[in-house]
């Protein structure tokens, strides 16, 4: 007799339980339901008659649950709620079978870090198609997102009003200087890269803001005899011999084997986080980009 009962409950007698234990009334939980009453009714008739037991009381006051309808209605939740779950998995599923995902970031994450990320999405998800935007720094890379032109976005730690960012990673700066300059033990000192002729990006660059402040706070100031603003013509001046410089690792990469790398005499590093604009609909493809990118931090 169990069994059969069990086999003769559906899924749509169980939310209407759920409907009319929430309800207390049948007429209410129809509508609810967009189903007629009589409908509510005939249903809860039904599941009652395949379990044996009454599940509701029903009186001049509406339907309220009896003792066994009480301890049966946990289960009937679990099971609506664990299908609209499975549904939702098979909704995803459908949309990243095709999709497209904008990024928008600056040149050295484009370059060493987002590479391994989209490798694995496409594993994953192959009809998934990646449109990568470069920008040349965090404030066209957050515009794009606000403005709905870019899905996913690299930028430097914090981001601005409007973006939900997440930590990715940090980023040392670092001294490169060139294979001849001599420096006294394995760390480098602060009057020892005063003394250093710098080949270095422009003073208002937005990347090097941070450096720059967080040298001035210390009390020291730069020695700067050229601005370039190159990543990669910089270290290969700096390779040259005609000067040294202080980047970001990953803007520095490929770092030439014999140029000295060093870490400033107070480190500093800067947080490169994975952002999305905080009032934007994002669709599956972005969130599974998300996933795969979170899973390298």
């Amino acid at each position: 007799m169990k069994g059969n009962a069990q086999n003769q409950v559906k899924l749509s007698q169980l939310k209407i339980v759920v409907a009319v234990a929430e309800r207390q009334n049948f007429g209410e939980a129809a509508l609810d339901l967009g189903i007629s009453q009589s409908a509510v009714s005939h249903a809860i008739a039904a599941l009652e008659a395949s379990l044996g037991v009454v599940v509701f009381s029903r009186g001049r006051h509406g339907a309220t649950l009896t003792p066994v309808g009480d301890r049966i209605l946990p289960h009937a939740k679990s099971v609506v709620e664990s299908t609209a779950a499975i549904l939702q998995e098979a909704e995803i599923g459908k949309g990243l079978k095709r999709g497209k995902v904008r990024i928008s970031t600056f040149r050295s994450i484009a370059t060493h870090i987002l590479p391994k990320g989209i490798k694995e999405l496409h594993q994953r998800f192959p009809g998934i198609t990646i449109n990568l935007i470069e920008h040349d720094n965090d404030e066209q890379v957050e515009y794009a997102l606000r403005e709905g032109r870019a899905d996913v976005g690299l930028v430097t730690l914090p981001a601005g009003k409007g973006i939900t960012a997440w930590e990715l990673l940090k980023d040392e700066f670092v001294v490169l200087l060139p294979p001849d300059a001599q420096i006294t033990g394995s760390a480098l000192t602060w009057k020892e890269l005063m003394a250093q002729p710098l080949i270095m990006p422009p003073v208002d660059y937005v990347m090097m803001r941070p450096l720059y402040r967080h040298i001035n706070d210390l009390g020291y100031w730069l020695n700067v005899v050229n601005e370039v603003d190159t990543d990669a013509a910089t270290v290969n001046l700096v390779a040259q011999g005609l000067g040294g410089t202080i980047l970001p690792r990953l803007a520095a990469e490929p770092i030439p084997e014999a140029v000295q790398v060093y870490s400033l005499p107070v480190p500093l590093e800067r947080p490169i986080g994975v952002a999305i604009a905080s009032d934007l609909l994002q669709p599956p493809a972005v969130y599974a980009l998300l996933d795969v990118l979170r899973g390298e931090s």
